[in-house]
């Protein structure tokens, strides 16, 4: 299964936010262990430093994201995803970007992300965590 993971759910793993970090960490586990293949942008590692470097030292996000790269591939954002995205139906610019890099992943079982309603016109099933967890234990 290969699933593409939207940066609100990097960053709930990365700075362990709250109620939503069980359900993050159980995806990047699942990663880690091979079981599934996940996917981010380049544009997600850049957001998720801007945000989560005011909870750690601008070394330990670096190695923090540095650590996640041994656990999910990279979609690069572009000049033609920008493109699509900008030309695109798609409500929320930055939505759309990631609607794109998940077009890039072959075979693709779905996008993870808390933000359901902002992904309502992906073409592309689109799962909360939680959903992502049930459906991968059922298939």
């Amino acid at each position: 299964m290969k699933f593409y993971i939207d940066t609100n759910i990097v960053i709930d793993f990365i700075i362990e936010r709250g109620n939503f970090f069980y359900e993050a960490k159980k995806i990047f586990e699942l990663s880690e262990l091979k079981k599934i293949s996940i996917f981010i942008s380049s544009h997600t590692i850049a957001t998720a430093h801007y945000i989560c470097k005011k909870h750690f030292k601008e070394n330990e996000i670096r190695q923090v994201l540095d650590d996640l790269l041994l656990i999910v591939d990279v979609i690069a954002v572009d000049e033609d995803i920008i493109k699509k995205s900008l030309k695109s139906h798609h409500k929320d610019f930055e939505d759309a970007i990631q609607i794109f890099c998940a077009h890039q992943v072959k075979n693709i079982t779905g996008i993870v992300t808390r933000n359901i309603k902002d992904f309502s016109t992906s073409e592309i099933p689109v799962f909360a965590p939680d959903e992502a967890l049930d459906y991968i234990r059922n298939n």
